[in-house]
C-alpha cells in the first residue's frame, strides 16, 4: 500500500512510450481535473541521451574535476558506463502528465563530495545529478553554491589599537558618519522635526502630478510620506547642518518648493508590481532570472529593495493567506495500483507455453545487452528491421536507466580487431549487416532482404547547416556509420546561432574542367566490355551470383583487353554491344519482345531507354545534362522546338564490323 502511494515532493518513473526509458520527474503538485482524473504537476529531470553531444563531454570533464577533487577510487569501464546512466540534470521546466502514467518510485540526490560513486550502483532506482540544464539556452550549470572565502569577500579587520594609541588613518577615506548619538538634541525635539518632515513630504506629493495620480486621497499621500525613506532623509539633513533646527528646516523646504523623497513601493507601477509578483511564483526569490526574463529595466538592486518592500505589504499577506487555502485544498497524496498490462514490445512466439513467451522466437538471436540466449521473456528493441531484443532484467534496466549494461558501438565501445575498419567496398546490405544492432546469427537473413528504394531530398537550412556545423556534425564519420543517430536539433540550434555572424560574401567554388559528351560517350565505347554470341532461340537465364562475381577486387584491379572479349564472326549493333538473343536487326526475323517481369529484375529496377528518350538526350546541353543528374527527382523543362531544331551531334562511327540502325530492345 505504501509503494503505491504518492506524495508531493517524491521522484516518480512517467511513462510516456512503450519502446522508450521512463521519465524521471519531481512532484510538485496533484491536481484533479474537471473529469475527476488527477494530474501531477511535475518538475523535469533529464538524461545525458537528452542532451546534445557537446554538454555530454563538458558533463564528462565536470566528472573527472569531481573525482580528482573527492579522491575517488578507481572503477572499471563497465561501472563508468553505468555510472552515466544514473546521472540526471535538474531543470527549472514544469509539465502536467496524467497521474496513471506513474510507474514507480526513485531515489534523486545531489551528489556530494563525501559520496563514492560506485555507492549508487549498489542501491535501485538511485540516482545523483550536479548540473543544471537549461533546456532553453542548451547550457549545463553547477547547482551547488559558491563558498566565498576571501579577500575579495570578507573584510580585513585590523589589530585592536592599543590604550591611549592614536589613529593616524584618514576616517573620511574609510568611511562617512551619517548620525551622531550624542548631539545636543534631545529626544522630543528629534521627533518633533520627524512631524515636520512628514508633513512637508505630504505636501511635497500634492503638488507633484505623478504622485498625485498614484495616490489620489490624503490619507495614502499621508501612508507614503510617513514611509522610511522620508525619516532617513530627514536625520541626514539634521547630521548635514549640525543639528541646528533653524538651519535644517531651511533645507527640507528650499527655494524651489519642498522636497519629495520616493522609494521603490512608490516608483514601480502597478503593472510593474503584478509582473514582478508573477515572477515570483514561477522562479521564487531568483533575482537574477526574474529581472532577465521579466523585468530587464530594472536594476538587480531596485529589485531586491521592491522584494523586502513588498513583503511588508498586506498583499504580500493576503497572497501568503491564499496559498495556504490553495495548499489545503489540493491533494496531499495519490494511490497509483501497480500497472500489469502486458508491453506491446514483448516477443511472443506462436504456440509457446505459458511463462515461456519468447523461447523459440528466432533461433540463434541472443540478447543485445548481456548476450545470453535463454530468458523467460524477450522485449522487441531497436529499430524494427533490425530484429534485436532484450532480455527480460535488461528490459528493465533500459527502461529505468535508458541505456544497456554493457556499452555497444552507439555509445563508444572500442571496435573489435575482426571488423573492418573500411566499408567502402562493401555492398549495401553487407555493410548494414555490420551494424551493432545485428548480431551474427541473423545476418545471413538480413542480407537476403530485399529493400525499397528511397530518396532522401535536403533542405536549404540542412545544406547549409553541414557547412555552418562542421565541427558538430562530422559528415565524414556519420557518413562512415549511417546507423548512429545524429541529434538534428542541436545542429539547428548552433547553426541558427551561427549564421547571422557567418560573413556575407558567397563561398569560392573553383570550377572543375569536364570533357565534352562526345569524348565522354567516344571512350565508354570504345572500353564497353562485350558479350559473346549466343545461338539463336535459347533464352538465357539471369544468375544473379555469376553476376556478383565481377565485383571482387580482380575485376578492378586488372581491366580485360578488348581483343580478349570480341569473338571472331560476332555481329555487333550501334552501341557496341553484341546481337545476343531477343535483338531485332535487319537480317534477322523479329522476335516477340519479352515483357519484363519485377521478380527477375535486377535489385531494385531496370531502365529501357526508347527512341524518345535518347532523342531527348540529344537534344539536351551539356550543362542541362548535368542538372538532370544531379536532380533526379525535378522533371525536365525541355522545349518541343529544340528537339527539331538542334540537329543531332555526330558520333564517331565504332571500329566494329556490323552496326546496324534499327531501334535497340532489351529483353530479360
Amino acid at each position: 500500500m505504501a509503494a503505491n502511494m504518492y506524495r508531493v515532493g517524491d521522484y516518480v518513473y512517467f511513462e510516456n512510450s512503450s519502446s522508450n526509458p521512463y521519465l524521471v520527474r519531481r512532484i510538485e503538485e496533484l491536481n484533479k481535473t474537471a473529469n475527476g482524473n488527477v494530474e501531477a504537476k511535475v518538475v523535469c529531470l533529464f538524461r545525458r541521451r537528452d542532451i546534445s553531444s557537446s554538454l555530454n563531454s563538458l558533463a564528462d570533464s565536470n566528472a573527472r574535476e569531481f573525482e580528482e577533487e573527492s579522491k575517488q577510487p578507481g572503477v572499471s569501464e563497465q561501472q563508468r558506463h553505468q555510472l552515466k546512466h544514473r546521472e540526471l540534470f535538474l531543470s527549472r521546466q514544469f509539465e502536467s502528465l496524467p497521474a496513471t502514467h506513474i510507474r514507480g518510485k526513485c531515489s534523486v540526490t545531489l551528489l556530494n563530495e563525501t559520496d563514492i560513486l560506485s555507492q549508487y550502483l549498489e542501491k535501485e532506482d538511485c540516482f545523483f545529478y550536479s548540473l543544471v540544464f537549461d533546456p532553453v539556452q542548451k547550457t549545463l550549470l553547477a547547482d551547488q553554491g559558491e563558498i566565498r572565502v576571501g579577500c575579495k569577500y570578507q573584510a580585513e579587520i585590523p589589530d585592536r589599537l592599543a590604550e591611549g594609541e592614536s589613529d593616524n588613518r584618514n576616517q573620511q577615506k574609510m568611511e562617512m558618519k551619517v548620525w551622531d548619538p550624542d548631539n545636543p538634541l534631545t529626544d522630543r525635539q528629534i521627533d518633533q522635526f520627524l512631524v515636520v518632515a512628514r508633513a512637508v513630504g505630504t505636501f511635497a506629493r500634492a503638488l507633484d502630478c505623478s504622485s498625485s495620480i498614484r495616490q489620489p486621497s490624503l490619507h495614502m499621500s499621508a501612508a507614503a510620506a510617513s514611509r522610511d525613506i522620508t525619516l532617513f532623509h530627514a536625520m541626514d539633513t539634521l547630521q548635514r547642518n549640525g543639528y541646528d533646527l533653524a538651519k535644517a528646516m531651511s533645507t527640507l523646504v528650499p527655494q524651489g518648493g519642498p522636497v519629495l523623497c520616493r522609494d521603490e513601493m512608490e516608483e514601480w507601477s502597478a503593472s510593474e508590481a503584478m509582473l514582478f509578483e508573477e515572477a515570483l511564483e514561477k522562479y521564487g526569490k531568483d533575482f537574477n532570472d526574474i529581472r532577465q526574463d521579466f523585468l530587464p529595466w530594472k536594476s538587480l538592486a531596485s529589485i531586491v529593495q521592491f522584494y523586502y518592500m513588498w513583503k511588508t505589504t498586506d498583499r504580500y499577506i493576503q497572497q501568503k493567506r491564499l496559498k495556504a487555502a490553495e495548499a489545503d485544498s489540493k491533494l496531499k497524496q495519490v494511490y497509483i495500483p501497480t500497472y500489469t498490462k502486458p508491453n506491446p514490445n514483448q516477443i511472443i512466439s506462436v504456440g509457446s507455453k505459458p511463462g515461456m513467451n519468447g523461447a523459440g522466437f528466432q533461433k540463434g538471436l541472443t540478447c543485445e545487452s548481456c548476450h545470453t540466449t535463454q530468458s523467460a521473456q524477450w522485449y522487441a528493441w531497436g529499430p524494427p528491421n533490425m530484429q534485436c531484443r532484450l532480455c527480460a532484467s535488461c528490459w528493465i534496466y533500459w527502461k529505468k536507466y535508458g541505456g544497456l549494461k554493457t556499452p555497444t558501438q552507439l555509445e563508444g565501445a572500442t571496435r573489435g580487431t575482426t571488423e573492418p575498419h573500411s566499408r567502402g567496398h562493401l555492398s549495401r546490405p553487407e555493410a548494414q549487416s555490420l551494424s551493432p544492432y545485428t548480431t551474427s546469427a541473423n545476418r545471413a537473413k538480413l542480407l537476403a532482404k530485399n529493400r525499397q528504394t528511397f530518396l532522401l531530398q535536403t533542405t536549404k537550412l540542412t545544406r547549409l547547416a553541414r557547412r555552418m556545423c562542421r565541427d558538430l556534425l562530422q559528415p565524414r564519420r556519420a557518413a562512415r556509420r549511417p546507423y548512429a543517430p545524429i541529434n538534428a536539433n542541436a545542429i539547428k540550434a548552433e547553426c541558427s546561432i551561427r549564421l547571422p555572424k557567418a560573413a556575407k560574401t558567397p563561398l569560392k567554388i573553383h570550377p572543375l574542367v569536364r570533357l565534352p559528351l562526345a569524348t565522354i560517350v567516344k571512350d565508354l565505347v570504345a572500353q564497353a566490355p562485350l558479350k559473346p554470341k549466343t545461338p539463336r532461340g535459347t533464352k538465357t537465364p539471369i544468375n544473379r551470383n555469376q553476376l556478383s562475381q565481377n565485383r571482387g577486387l580482380g575485376g578492378i584491379m586488372v581491366k580485360r583487353a578488348y581483343e580478349t572479349m570480341a569473338g571472331a564472326g560476332v555481329p555487333f549493333s550501334a552501341n557496341g554491344r553484341p546481337l545476343a538473343s531477343g535483338i531485332r536487326s535487319s537480317s534477322q526475323p523479329a522476335a516477340k519482345r519479352q515483357k519484363l517481369n519485377p521478380a527477375d529484375a535486377p535489385n531494385p529496377v531496370v531502365f529501357v531507354a526508347t527512341k524518345d528518350t535518347r532523342a531527348l538526350r540529344k537534344a539536351l546541353t551539356h550543362l542541362e545534362m548535368r542538372r538532370a543528374a544531379r536532380r533526379p527527382n525535378l522533371p525536365l523543362k525541355v522545349k518541343p522546338t529544340l528537339m527539331a531544331v538542334r540537329p543531332p551531334v555526330p558520333l564517331p562511327a565504332p571500329s566494329h564490323p556490323a552496326s546496324t540502325n534499327e531501334p535497340i530492345v532489351l529483353e530479360d
